[in-house]
Formats: C-alpha cells, sequence, structure tokens
C-alpha cells in the first residue's frame, strides 16, 4: 500500500530514519557496552533494557525504510473544486466551522486539523464539493459536516 505523505512529511521520515540508523544506534550500542562490562547478562536490567530499545530501534527502521519505498507525494492544493489529498477546507459543524486539511495517514495529527484520508471523517469528506455535506458516524453518534471553503 503507498504511504501518502508531504515533501515536509517526506524529509521528516528520512530524517528519523537517518538518525535511527546512527546516532540511536550508536547510543544503544554503548548502553550494550556499558550493561556489558557490569557482568553477568543473564540478570542485567540494564543489558536487557538496551536490547529491547535496540529491537525497537531496528523495528521503526525497517517500518520507514518499507514506508519510503512506496512513497506517493502529496502536493498541498490550494483552491479546486473538491475536497482530495493535501487540500485545506473549511466545514461547519454544530454551527461552528473548523478548518481541516487531508493528509496521508503518516502525517495525521488532530491537534494540528491534519485528518488522515484513510479516517472514518477523511473518508467522508474526500470528494465533496463547496456546500454537500456528509454523515460521519462517531462513537458518540452521528454527525453532519458541510463543506463551507476550499483553501
Amino acid at each position: 500500500m503507498p504511504t501518502f505523505i508531504s515533501s515536509h512529511g517526506l524529509e521528516v521520515l528520512r530524517e528519523e530514519l537517518q538518525r535511527r540508523k546512527t546516532a540511536v544506534r550508536r547510543d544503544i550500542a554503548s548502553k550494550l557496552e556499558a550493561a556489558k562490562e557490569l557482568g553477568d547478562i543473564s540478570e542485567n536490567f540494564e543489558y536487557h533494557e538496551a536490547k529491547d530499545q535496540q529491537a525497537l530501534n531496528e523495528t521503526r527502521i525497517v517500518e520507514l525504510t518499507d514506508m519510503l519505498k512506496d512513497v506517493v507525494l502529496v502536493e498541498e492544493k490550494r483552491g479546486g473544486n473538491i475536497v482530495s489529498l493535501g487540500t485545506r477546507f473549511v466545514v461547519e459543524l454544530n454551527g461552528q466551522h473548523k478548518t481541516y486539511e487531508i493528509v496521508g495517514s503518516q502525517e495525521a495529527n488532530p491537534l494540528e486539523a491534519k485528518i488522515s484520508n484513510e479516517s472514518p471523517l477523511g473518508q467522508a469528506l474526500l470528494g465533496l464539493a463547496v456546500g454537500e455535506m456528509a454523515d460521519v458516524q462517531l462513537p458518540s453518534g452521528s454527525v453532519t459536516y458541510r463543506v463551507i471553503e476550499i483553501l
């Protein structure tokens, strides 16, 4: 499955991968060496903690490498007629206006009003034009969003 991401998001992923391959690996290797010097590793908490960190880091490196193999760059779109990936837009919800941006799942951040194209809200809003509405099923019940403006 492709990883939809902006050029900024791609840069962030590449930087994280590089940091994990260099600085994080060096830090963990130092921790492992220090823990080995403490003696018996079979009951050495520091050693086992460092090994756990190493496993998590290597898992993330594999994840990042896989994501970067199948990247689809999403350009930020200005204006337009419909809500699509990379679009910023304004919706009305319960009489209040909220601005959102549709992004790939790797960049989704509700605190920054960046919603994933794979989320229920993102899927409901994709393809809508100004004035159109979407009912989104939330745990608390159904909520209706109306697209007010595409920025």
